[in-house]
């Protein structure tokens, strides 16, 4: 892992920088929106606006970084990202917010896929399964970092929106200047999502689900968290135990769906994160329970992202997966914009915790579907013996998704071989 880390030092230090600053200004637009007067439906508009422009991203970037390069998208980018997070705090209204939200997830999408590009080209065969967890750590950790800054200073204030668009401008620093040149940018043609279902409508489905949950994690639990009475440093504390029991559960959960049958993982998974999200519930207002709601819907909806792209693999031929990932994305992307409009007409028609029955319901349902799924499709000619599981954050572009693909392919052609092999 080490190797891996000094090998792409200004990646990883670069990409922790970005995601602080990323973490920093969903969880201060709940804050600031909250002490501005904001209902929970603009809020929940404004949050929504972010997944809009990271679907748009995913697939329009790819053309712009084959036109102009990779540097240059890099740099206007984040350009764009640091304006607009200096003009929050100026332009305090949520159509206005709505818009920078809009900006700010189509850079941010960008930014992201050619910095996972690069990781990309940088891993070996040998390496990149190690690459894609560090990455993935990193990224927690920089979400999680950026909680801690929410409690320093003053959310009504210039100077937290000051810092994540300090930070944003200066992970670029290390990236550009780096050595290593820029690689050359391909991705694959996403597969048609007729396909996708008739290859795995569990995976599709959960897939939707799943856009929905995370969607609501990373752009209402602040809003829901200020609703409720908790103060800011609770806040910050309840949003970190999200990422922290996401990052530590991902590779048990990965752990165990090489070794048994994922379709029975992706049930249990699924209604436990259901019950975690009962517990806030059925017990409102308790911020211990809130914050034990918030790591195991955390730690099993983020695992549950990546195991059903394992699932989904299981019925694939190796030459399908890469583009199979870009038609997951897209389905999760539209389940995440409709997730914060959902949960926060929730919030305003039955009450604050509206947002734990979103969460709760929407993992019940990959639950129970697999459940159904399970009497419609047997699995006995599935081989699972492989370790395939791939490490990824439901935040993942497409060529983060393809990164992991591309994980499994090798792990499944180093089976091939030793299985052929007298």
């Amino acid at each position: 892992m080490f190797q891996v880390f000094t090998g792409s030092w200004a990646l990883f230090v670069g990409m922790f920088m970005l995601m602080v600053g990323n973490g920093l200004q969903g969880t201060l637009l709940g804050l600031r929106g909250e002490a501005e007067g904001f209902t929970t439906f603009a809020l929940s508009i404004v949050m929504s606006a972010y997944f809009l422009g990271f679907l748009f991203s995913s697939r329009f970037t790819p053309e712009l970084i084959r036109r102009v390069g990779h540097v240059r998208v890099f740099a206007a980018l984040g350009s764009m990202v640091s304006a607009v997070l200096i003009a929050y705090p100026i332009l305090v209204d949520p159509w206005l917010w709505a818009i920078g939200r809009v900006i700010i997830g189509f850079c941010f999408c960008g930014v992201y896929i050619t910095a996972e590009s690069w990781l990309n080209d940088a891993s070996s065969n040998e390496n990149r399964g190690k690459s894609l967890s560090l990455y993935m750590i990193v990224q927690m950790a920089g979400i999680v970092f950026a909680q801690w800054i929410v409690t320093t200073g003053d959310v009504s204030g210039y100077v937290l929106f000051i810092i994540p668009s300090i930070l944003v401008s200066l992970a670029f620093a290390p990236v550009l200047l780096s050595v290593k040149p820029m690689p050359a940018f391909e991705t694959t043609k996403p597969m048609k999502l007729r396909d996708l279902v008739k290859a795995s409508p569990l995976a599709c489905v959960g897939m939707f689900m799943l856009g929905g949950v995370f969607s609501a994690q990373f752009g209402m639990s602040a809003v829901y968290g200020s609703r409720v009475g908790l103060t800011v440093g609770e806040i910050s504390f309840f949003v970190s135990a999200i990422y922290v029991a996401a990052l530590v559960l991902q590779y048990p959960i990965g752990w165990l769906s090489d070794r048994m049958d994922r379709r029975v993982l992706i049930v249990w998974v699924s209604l436990l994160g259901a019950a975690g999200s009962m517990i806030a519930f059925l017990v409102p207002g308790h911020f211990v329970l809130i914050v034990i709601s918030g790591a195991i819907v955390g730690g099993t909806s983020n695992p549950l992202y990546a195991l059903l792209i394992a699932y989904l693999n299981d019925y694939l031929e190796k030459e399908d997966m890469a583009s199979a990932s870009g038609g997951l994305l897209f389905i999760n992307g539209v389940g995440a914009i409709l997730g914060p409009l959902t949960v926060g007409l929730m919030m305003d028609t039955i009450g604050d915790n509206g947002f734990w029955l979103f969460t709760g319901i929407l993992m019940a349902a990959v639950g129970v579907y697999g459940l159904y799924r399970s009497t419609q499709r047997s699995r006995e000619n599935i081989e699972t013996e492989a370790v395939s599981y791939a490490p990824v954050s439901a935040a993942s572009t497409p060529v983060a998704a393809e990164l992991a693909q591309e994980v499994y392919i090798e792990e499944e052609a180093a089976m091939e071989e030793e299985a052929s092999t007298p």
